[in-house]
């Protein structure tokens, strides 16, 4: 909540900064809806289903340890007390190999989606800037923290267009 009436703030500021010094100049002010476009652009489709993809060959591979561990347990409810003991350390020993697995895979699908999603927002600041330059925009800001905006400030649609071509 700080950091959205953060950017509230910076962003009315250099608004207000603009429009107090537009007696000397007119200002070109755009926004763009950075969700609509980072979920409507196709590479983050695809990252997402890369992602989808390495998480289900994840989730089959923990299948299969869950189902050696009821193997297990299944095996150790037929044993003497002595030899159930002995097959609780074997048990325990695969409980903790399970716990290792889940940590490592979400950590590294964590990481991998980190990276694929900061080079998609690099790709979009790229656009945008890009986009900025081209039509003369002096700013164009995040439609989230924008309060009131006309359609014909909104360059979301020019910018999707851009990024998928």
């Amino acid at each position: 909540m700080r950091k959205l009436a953060l950017g509230v703030a910076v962003e009315f500021a250099i608004v207000s900064m603009f429009y107090g010094a537009a007696a000397a100049k007119e200002y070109k002010i755009g926004y763009v809806d950075l969700m609509k476009v980072f979920d409507e652009y196709k590479k983050t489709k695809d990252a997402e289903k890369t992602i989808g993809d390495k998480g289900k060959v994840k989730e089959a591979e923990r299948k299969t340890l869950v189902d050696e561990l009821r193997k297990l347990k299944d095996e150790q409810a037929l044993l003497s007390e002595k030899a159930k003991q002995e097959k609780q350390a074997v048990i325990d020993g695969k409980i903790a190999a399970l716990q290792d697995f889940d940590r490592k895979a979400r950590d590294e699908l964590l990481k991998e989606r980190n990276d694929l999603l900061g080079g998609i927002m690099k790709d979009i600041e790229k656009i945008v800037n890009d986009y900025a330059k081209e039509t003369g925009y002096d700013l164009i800001l995040n439609s989230r923290t924008l309060l009131y905006g006309t359609e014909q400030g909104d360059v979301t649609a020019e910018i999707l267009k851009r990024l998928n071509k």
